[in-house]
């Protein structure tokens, strides 16, 4: 068995493929909030929170105005945005659900409460906040026993 990797390493960025980066933009920026940090013309875009460079890259480079791959093929299931707090992610539902765009679903997995849906390019995206680890839900043995279940949209919303 191999070593396991250097416990502080992250996913410092995904990116992209669209086509059509200015719907893009609309959603990633003008729906849940990035802010744009850097423009490559007309065919790719950096979006960040916080001011860091870039933590998601959107690019047309190979996909200008082509579609979602069907189902049933491989590619990304989707894109996990955590969120610091539970007002945090509340505000995100506020700003999805003002955007009209629908959810695919909203779970609450014990460790983390999320919500499912899609960007215009059919992308899947996770909105999610983590509970503190110590509200973890584990079995006798102690080990991780994480579940899914309905998320409390109601009361999510009453937090924004």
């Amino acid at each position: 068995m191999s070593e396991p990797i250097h416990p502080e390493t992250r996913i410092g960025h995904v990116h992209l493929k669209v086509a059509d980066l200015e719907r893009a933009l609309d959603f990633y920026c003008g729906v849940l909030g990035f802010a744009l940090m850097q423009r490559y013309g007309t065919r790719a875009a950096f979006v960040s929170a916080g001011g860091y460079h870039h933590h998601i890259g959107l690019n047309t480079w190979e996909s200008a105005g082509g579609s979602p791959p069907p189902p049933g093929h491989t590619g990304l299931y989707h894109l996990a945005i955590l969120y610091p707090t539970r007002a945090a992610l509340a505000d995100a539902l506020r700003r999805v659900e003002r955007a009209g765009i629908p959810l695919d679903g909203a779970s609450d997995h014990g460790v983390s409460e999320a919500l499912y849906l899609r960007d215009p390019d059919g992308n899947g995206v996770e909105l999610y906040r983590d509970r503190p680890e110590a509200e973890w839900p584990r079995d006798g043995q102690g080990d991780l026993a994480m579940v899914t279940q309905r998320l409390d949209l109601a009361g999510l919303r009453a937090e924004a």
